[in-house]
């Protein structure tokens, strides 16, 4: 039985786990929250790490609110960097096997084609600046790990862009939707089965890895589907924003090539 450490278990992403552990019966989880387990208290994380003799830490444990970190980036490098330096410290000193969930937000978004694992990174908010931070702590320690960017996420847990629209277009709200980001819309489901197959897999090809749904859209594009999908295409009046702005710069184009596509 491999023994699997899950950290951030009540995001959407542990949420999706915690959903189909049940089909992977050599795993043995144990999925913490932030109140079970604040990342950022080394103690506590050493503490977990001794007594729970893991093979592999999934940490779905993030700051993601993009806007929010750049007006107190200091909260999100505490958990997006530190949190996740503690997590390597613990991961080597007893011998875990550390799967961090990293971002397309480490890159700039001024490359015209997607990004592979050797491009530069280049974050233009601090979201992904600590987002980097913790990608560099993790390389920094250990030798076995594997850290994987991903773009987009969605599910039904969660607020999330998908949630969002449907919400609003349930109520009949107008939706203005951007134009001017390119990415590749992620189903965290997917991205659960990716990781937990990875561990049945027995592979050993650590480092950098990218995953995501393959399909590069526009966040507008993005909301066309979401509308289709469940029938409110011909209902919800969508509008595209040209001028859409943010208080955190994003990227204009962070679709993620993975190796194998």
């Amino acid at each position: 039985m491999i023994r699997v450490l899950v950290t951030g278990s009540k995001g959407q992403l542990g949420k999706c786990i915690q959903k189909i552990a049940e089909k992977y019966r050599k795993l043995q989880f144990h999925f913490l929250d932030a109140h079970h387990l604040d990342i950022t208290d080394p103690e506590k994380v050493n503490s977990v790490f001794a007594a729970g003799g893991y093979q592999f830490c999934i940490n779905c444990a993030a700051y993601t609110n993009v806007e929010q970190a750049e007006k107190t980036p200091e909260i999100a490098f505490q958990v997006n960097a530190e949190g996740v330096r503690y997590l390597a410290l613990a991961s080597r000193s007893h011998e875990v096997t550390l799967i961090h969930i990293s971002t397309d937000y480490v890159f700039d978004g001024e490359k015209n084609t997607p990004y592979v694992t050797t491009d530069e990174p280049n974050p233009i908010n601090e979201y992904g600046r600590s987002k980097l931070a913790g990608e560099q702590h993790v390389r920094n320690t250990l030798d076995a790990y594997y850290i994987i960017r991903t773009s987009w996420l969605y599910s039904e847990f969660g607020n999330n862009f998908y949630n969002t629209i449907l919400d609003k277009a349930r109520k009949g709200d107008t939706l203005s939707v951007t134009n001017a980001q390119l990415g590749c819309p992620t189903n965290a489901n997917s991205l659960a089965n990716y990781i937990l197959e990875n561990i049945l897999s027995g592979r050993k090809d650590y480092g950098i890895n990218h995953f995501t749904d393959g399909k590069a859209m526009t966040w507008f594009q993005f909301a066309q589907s979401i509308l289709k999908e469940n029938g409110l295409e011909d209902e919800v009046r969508l509008v595209k924003d040209t001028n859409y702005r943010t208080f955190a710069a994003r990227p204009r184009n962070s679709v993620l090539k993975q190796e194998d596509s």
